[in-house]
């Protein structure tokens, strides 16, 4: 097997005889997705009782009022670091047998210039992408507003990203 490179201006795509390296190649059937519902259902839970969809949790942190929500963002990239240092010094292989492969990411500008935009969204609507299905599933269906929005913009930027500078 021969592994190609191919570069594009924001990212490089290696594939291994066509077959991206990151992305399985398994197949299965629709009941072995049932595990992920029950994740997401389990973790919305941990969302909603830990206070992390909180509206007003949120408008504290940005207005730097609580430590709340800077120790679970701390706890969260602290486990993550953890996380895949073990990935990496263990070689962990998934549940199925596949290699687990890392890439480095090259910085860009519009790094920063997308997280002052997600920060803005964030403060202002009160709410980030992962717990707004949790939100909306506490019955805060005003949250559906945030939710399109974030699905319009994404297809936004999809459509006019080559047209960005770089």
């Amino acid at each position: 097997m021969q592994i190609s490179t191919e570069t594009n201006k924001d990212f490089e795509v290696r594939s291994l005889d066509a077959m991206c390296v990151n992305e399985s190649q398994l197949t299965h059937k629709w009941y072995h997705n049932i595990k992920y519902v029950i994740v997401g259902l389990a973790f919305g839970i941990f969302l909603v009782k830990a206070e992390i969809i909180s509206w007003f949790r949120i408008q504290e942190m940005f207005r730097l009022q609580s430590f709340h929500m800077y120790g679970v963002i701390g706890s969260a990239v602290v486990t993550g670091i953890i996380a895949v240092w073990l990935l990496k010094k263990f070689k962990v292989k998934t549940i199925y047998g596949e290699v687990i492969t890392f890439h480095p990411k090259p910085f860009n500008m519009g790094q920063v210039y997308g997280g002052l935009l997600f920060g803005l969204g964030w403060a202002i609507t009160g709410a980030c992408p992962g717990p707004l299905y949790a939100q909306i599933g506490t019955g805060a269906w005003v949250i559906s507003v945030t939710l399109i929005s974030a699905v319009a913009g994404t297809w936004l930027y999809g459509y006019i990203r080559e047209k960005l500078p770089h």
